[in-house]
């Protein structure tokens, strides 16, 4: 994803100067991608392309700020943010390949959610259709005490088969991929959850889970991508989809 940085010392007049060959590209497709039908989700200068779920626009407590998206937590309401609250896209994604990075506060949580049928009328929060990837510090957040409520897991669905996210306030790779109802998370590289959704085992999966008694959860076959406000400070960038 990242070009790499090469600093050359070059010596003129007897000053030795510095200069940077080729900068890290954020929030930014290659040719190669654009031809591939790729698409930015967030330009890393603003908030287009998004909203707060239920239609308004996004609060004031997402901030774009040296090419994140970011979360300020400083004004709590509830256990969400004065200012936050839930943000969806405004485009709506049937089989999809996502990619974007995060990195979480200590102790902080949120989550990465997709297939959100946006009815607030009948569905007050997304999460009531949408399954999730976790975005967790699983060292200092008590859901990590919780199994399937781990960084990178299918929240309360599927266990990461191995865990590879990173401590708090370091950047994580994410890749979410769905053709055909098969579903992968990719957490930093390892591919670290596969299930088939809408099936039979799908349904006794969530059967099983806090979900059960939510009968539009994980049912719609394509829907907005939507990014969690937990009430905790938590950094996105690079999100980026193609539509399969």
């Amino acid at each position: 994803m990242y070009k790499q940085l090469l600093v050359a010392a070059v010596l003129l007049g007897g000053v030795i100067q510095c200069t940077t060959a080729q900068q890290p590209t954020q929030n930014k497709l290659s040719a190669q991608e654009r031809s591939q039908g790729w698409q930015l989700l967030f330009d890393g200068s603003s908030t287009r392309g998004w909203h707060t779920y239920g239609g308004a626009p996004i609060g004031s407590a997402w901030k774009v700020e040296e090419g994140t998206l970011w979360l300020d937590p400083s004004q709590k309401e509830g256990w969400q943010i004065k200012g936050g609250g839930d943000i969806v896209t405004d485009e709506v994604f049937g089989d999809f390949h996502l990619k974007l990075e995060w990195k979480i506060a200590q102790n902080g949580n949120s989550g990465i959610m997709f297939y959100i049928h946006e009815d607030s009328s009948r569905y007050k929060w997304p999460w009531m259709t949408a399954p999730e990837m976790q975005v967790l510090d699983n060292q200092g957040h008590p859901d990590a005490k919780i199994i399937k409520h781990r960084a990178g897991d299918l929240y309360d669905l599927i266990s990461c088969s191995q865990e590879t996210v990173t401590p708090f306030e370091q950047w994580n790779q994410v890749e979410i991929v769905c053709k055909k109802g098969k579903l992968d998370f990719f957490l930093n590289s390892v591919n670290v959850v596969s299930v088939q959704l809408w099936g039979e085992e799908w349904k006794k999966l969530v059967a099983g889970s806090k979900f059960s008694n939510m009968p539009g959860f994980g049912t719609y076959q394509e829907g907005r991508i939507g990014l969690q406000d937990h009430g905790d400070k938590v950094w996105y960038r690079n999100i980026k989809i193609k539509r399969l």
